[in-house]
């Protein structure tokens, strides 16, 4: 597909109106022109946000994203695109805005075919990227206009030599758009304690600086990890960074029946999460996150160190030993029914 794409939009059009695949009967012509979209110009005193797009069979909304990147208050941005071997109209679609948008706002690379993590890590990690923020995408959600910007303002009061790591709540919409509600919103502070243990802000919403990313780029592109945003909100605590939580809803995250990763707040999906926990899902991810902190051992803070010692060591532990290991290392979910599955995972050893 991707070879038979037309250097120029009239070859996009022609191929797109042979093969009539674009969701909720979006033609191409209704494509381009939506990519027409006026796009402020770029203001260079601005800090350049470097967004990183991982795409995989995201026809049906990755139109809509887009254009919600165009619609950025804060217009000093780029996107990578790494798509992982769509074989749908993906690729044809990033071409058509890369065609249409200033030059040097689109890229499109080749992604290493090995989960959404991997691919978002590869673009952590690739070289020739530079940019004063880093922000990960989804391919099929809705940012709202001031998302970067909220995220800059807060970056901007962080000393750009400590790492640091913006994220948010998110408002859940439905495959067309529509309000369903809101992620769950936290209270309780960011820390390893709780990183250990779960992830407080999704990628979609995150953006990070340098300091963040040198962790991550250290740590490398081939670590083993379940998720990038997880990964991510572990390495910035564990390494004495700082990490926001913002209660504003930055993005519009769209639930739907493609979703890879959804949320988690549903009783439905509580219940799948359980059966996951009690299967020993939970505590294989737990072996590869230990592993992968591990290849950051001296870049961890040393209260951080000796909380990641008692959180490795309770694992294995008898029941008494394991509880007051647990219980030194300070690991704490947000909410209190997160808390209690917590202890219940501890006392029948499934952490």
């Amino acid at each position: 597909m991707c070879s038979s794409v037309g250097r120029n939009l009239h070859g996009i059009e022609e191929r797109f109106v042979e093969i009539g695949k674009l969701n909720r009967e979006m033609n191409i012509s209704e494509l381009a022109s939506s990519s027409r979209g006026v796009l402020a110009e770029i203001s260079v005193a601005s800090p350049k946000v470097a967004i990183f797009l991982c795409t995989y069979h995201g026809e049906h909304y990755l139109a809509e994203q887009l254009d919600s990147f165009a619609a950025q208050i804060h217009t000093n941005w780029e996107v990578w695109a790494s798509d992982d071997g769509s074989e749908d109209d993906t690729h044809a679609i990033l071409e058509i805005y890369k065609e249409k948008w200033p030059s040097d706002r689109l890229s499109i690379h080749r992604g290493p075919g090995k989960g959404f993590a991997a691919n978002f890590l590869s673009l952590t990690c690739k070289a020739d990227i530079e940019a004063d923020y880093y922000a990960y995408s989804d391919q099929d959600d809705v940012w709202e206009a001031d998302k970067l910007q909220r995220a800059v303002r807060w970056l901007e009061t962080i000393p750009t030599n400590l790492p640091a790591l913006y994220c948010s709540r998110t408002r859940l919409v439905d495959a067309d758009n529509n309000e369903i509600g809101f992620s769950p919103l936290f209270s309780n502070s960011t820390s390893f304690e709780n990183a250990l243990i779960e992830s407080i802000g999704g990628g979609n919403t995150m953006v990070f600086n340098n300091a963040a990313r040198a962790l991550l780029r250290e740590a490398g592109a081939e670590v083993d990890v379940v998720t990038h945003d997880w990964w991510s909100y572990m390495v910035v605590t564990g390494c004495g960074g700082y990490v926001h939580y913002d209660c504003y809803p930055s993005l519009r995250y769209r639930q739907h029946g493609f979703n890879l990763v959804g949320m988690n707040a549903t009783w439905g999906a509580r219940f799948k999460r359980i059966r996951m926990l009690w299967r020993g899902r939970f505590r294989n991810w737990n072996d590869g996150n230990i592993a992968a902190l591990r290849t950051l051992q001296n870049k961890l803070t040393p209260k951080n160190r000796e909380i990641l010692d008692h959180f490795a060591k309770a694992r294995d532990m008898s029941l008494i030993s394991r509880l007051i290991h647990f219980k030194r290392s300070g690991i704490y979910r947000q909410t209190l029914l997160g808390n209690l599955g917590l202890a219940a995972a501890a006392i029948f050893g499934k952490i």
